[in-house]
């Protein structure tokens, strides 16, 4: 009270007030009278005789406890916001996570790290209790983000203690440990210091070379922090579940290196992989290896833009000019809680909203959709359309034509500079003035879908992922002497990326919870994968009339979203249980692309009979001998031998033709097997494609980059 008085509520000066009312007291308790002022002792004389001085100490203990709530015992507070927003698990996980960053943040001044270490815990002992006190700290904490703040926060988990703990709670996934390994970059490139990253595989680095496929992973941390061993608990279970090897990449990082500099990173390790066939990794080097790029949070939009780079590389010919064959495309995209707007936008477009409102996803958006209806209750008794109007609206009936152009033309005049969405998208088109009224003013036409606010805004409060941090990982990111044009930047904002693009996407995962901030931009960039892949299957089907295979969106982009949870949530499992059954799904969805990758494969090569293995005859020839198996392990070259050696080598070559069949059968049937668990083939058709928006519309950062980047004033620096 006093500091609001004074007009001074800062801390400095409230820790001057609190040392000033503890030394008066301290003071007055060794030099005064030790019963108290005369007032004081003839009242304490009288009541002694009915109360005792431990009874006088619970009650003055009581009094300030009910003092201090006396507003919830009287219904005066108001109610807690983020009550009905989380499943009891996810609040319960958030809460420890709130008291661990709140920890963290009041010991991270203290410039030895062992008592830092041992600091943190003790201070978050007590936030665990005091859950309010927490909460008040890491909200002031959010309001004066820097870097520092930052990695504190997501690089706990490498602590000794917080370490000893995720070890003790996580089940053996894995027999060996990861491996720290460094990729060169290939010949070509403008860097030359290598990329850093942990193998994970189980298995001794010599089984590396009967593998042909591989998982390549870019982990989050929004840019600015978290290398791969604060991801292990999902990076163990993917390795130990699917068998296969997971190169995971701790890229530089933000803002020592801003944008495009990790993208260039991951972008280079691709090439490495390819050009090596595999061998920068420890494999075979026989054939060029299947990959499954991964990524979560920072790490989708680092691996969104590496796909988008990957098939740029053969549409613009730039390896070609280097000598260079184009990359292939990875076998499969996986994207969990991706980041993928660096525009935070407030309201949804017209565009957007029939994305979401697509009749094919309409059983797993629901949810989503129930929460934007909801933001209409404060207009009750408004009339409006229907949610059935939307769906079945004219304007919703037909897709518009693709436009690949990065410049789209209008009659409403330039757009806003904070504006991500095209101009033709940003108000209806003016009617001819012989339309107007009598006046001239034009009426603009009314949307087919009602205002909603995205994501982003109705989710600002989160307890994972605020506002402040997402404004200051993107500032961080970005750098302050980069000015990029977020309306036109795909590699940054992999949402606006051209549908010409989008159609050569490989098949794609998408894994977020309902209430994330992000999650209105991964719906929408899924549905913009739909109509792009739905383009270009019907400019197939018009070319080539035997293409009757009708178009499922489910073979082209799978969604999961998690009701009742939010961002960030494989990286805190261990006080989140639930997590784990998210993880072992996309290990699950993994193996099925490869799978079916392989499936693929075979037909292509055994056309009359699919299951064959190696015996069947093409166009009356048998097949040739490739150096590239179907299975993990590669054949030997065909050589002429003299006639005494033509008995062993007719016995080892049917022994060898036996393990192939039997490999065949077995990779058959694990397909079979996973066919079923996934449910392949038993998809509903799709009915109706709506229309998409390439962009989101949005405002412009503000702030400033300077207080982002203030270091803190401490001598022992912290590990970046």
């Amino acid at each position: 009270m006093i500091d609001h008085v004074l007009g001074r509520p800062s801390v400095r000066f409230r820790k001057i007030q609190v040392l000033a009312v503890v030394s008066f007291w301290s003071f007055y308790l060794f030099r005064g009278n030790q019963h108290g002022p005369p007032y004081i002792r003839k009242l304490s004389r009288r009541l002694s005789k009915f109360i005792t001085p431990w009874q006088t100490l619970v009650i003055t203990l009581l009094y300030f406890y009910v003092a201090r709530n006396l507003g919830k015992l009287l219904g005066l507070e108001c109610p807690e916001p983020l009550a009905n927003l989380y499943t009891r698990s996810y609040f319960r996980a958030t809460w420890v996570t709130t008291a661990l960053d709140a920890g963290f943040w009041t010991a991270m001044r203290i410039r030895r790290k062992w008592l830092r270490d041992l600091a943190s815990m003790v201070f978050t002992a007590y936030y665990l209790i005091a859950a309010e006190q927490a909460d008040e700290k890491v909200r002031k904490v959010r309001g004066v983000l820097t870097v520092d703040h930052l990695r504190v926060s997501w690089n706990k988990g490498t602590t000794p203690y917080l370490k000893f703990i995720q070890n003790l709670l996580r089940p053996r996934l894995m027999r060996y440990p990861p491996r720290a390994i460094r990729i060169p970059r290939p010949p070509y490139s403008d860097y030359k210091e290598p990329v850093h990253g942990w193998l994970y595989f189980d298995g001794p680095l010599s089984e590396l070379k009967n593998h042909t496929k591989m998982v390549l992973d870019v982990p989050g941390g929004g840019f600015v922090a978290m290398d791969p061993r604060t991801h292990d608990d999902k990076l163990l279970a993917w390795a130990g579940k699917t068998g296969l090897p997971v190169l995971s990449l701790d890229y530089r990082k933000a803002p020592e290196f801003p944008y495009p500099y990790a993208l260039n990173e991951c972008f280079d390790v691709y090439r490495t992989i390819i050009a090596s066939r595999g061998r920068c990794v420890g494999l075979s080097g026989d054939v060029v290896p299947r990959i499954v790029i991964t990524g979560d949070s920072a790490g989708g939009n680092l691996a969104t833009g590496l796909t988008l780079m990957i098939i740029e590389s053969g549409s613009i010919n730039q390896l070609q000019y280097q000598g260079q064959a184009p990359l292939p495309i990875p076998e499969g995209l996986v994207l969990v809680y991706p980041s993928l707007d660096m525009n935070i936008g407030n309201w949804m477009s017209d565009e957007q909203m029939s994305l979401i409102k697509d009749r094919q996803m309409r059983k797993t958006n629901k949810n989503i959709l129930r929460r934007k209806d909801m933001h209409y209750t404060l207009a009750a008794g408004t009339p409006h359309q229907s949610d059935e109007d939307d769906y079945f609206s004219p304007q919703n009936a037909a897709t518009p034509p693709l436009n690949d152009d990065a410049t789209v033309t209008a009659t409403t005049g330039p757009s806003p500079q904070y504006s991500t969405a095209p101009p033709g998208h940003l108000s209806p088109t003016l009617k001819p003035s012989h339309d107007r009224g009598p006046s001239g003013l034009h009426h603009p036409e009314p949307l087919k879908t009602r205002l909603a606010m995205s994501s982003m805004l109705s989710y600002f409060n989160d307890r994972i992922l605020s506002p402040e941090m997402m404004r200051a990982m993107i500032i961080l990111y970005i750098g302050p002497h980069n000015r990029p044009d977020f309306s036109q930047d795909y590699l940054l904002s992999p949402i606006l990326a051209p549908d010409s693009l989008l159609a050569q996407f490989p098949k794609t995962y998408l894994l977020t919870g309902e209430r994330d901030p992000l999650v209105d931009d991964t719906v929408i960039f899924a549905g913009r994968l739909r109509r792009a892949k739905l383009a270009k299957r019907q400019a197939e089907q018009a070319n080539n009339e035997h293409l009757g295979k009708e178009f499922d969106g489910r073979d082209v982009v799978e969604e999961s979203l998690v009701p009742g949870i939010s961002h960030g949530f494989l990286q805190f499992v261990s006080v989140f249980p639930e997590g784990w059954k998210h993880i072992f799904r996309c290990a699950r969805w993994i193996d099925t692309v490869f799978a079916e990758s392989e499936r693929k494969r075979h037909r292509s090569l055994y056309p009359g009979n699919p299951d064959a293995g190696g015996t069947m005859h093409i166009n009356g020839h048998p097949p040739k001998r490739r150096t590239e198996s179907s299975g993990e392990e590669d054949m030997g070259l065909e050589m002429s031998m003299s006639s005494s050696r033509k008995g062993k080598a007719r016995d080892a070559d049917q022994k060898a033709e036996r393990r192939r069949k039997e490999k065949l059968i077995r990779e058959e049937m694990r397909a079979r097997r996973l066919e079923k668990e996934q449910g392949i083939g038993k998809r509903k058709k799709s009915l109706v494609s709506l229309a998409s928006s390439d962009d989101l519309l949005g405002r412009r950062m503000l702030g400033l980059a300077g207080s982002l980047t203030r270091r803190v004033d401490s001598e022992d620096a912290l590990s970046i």
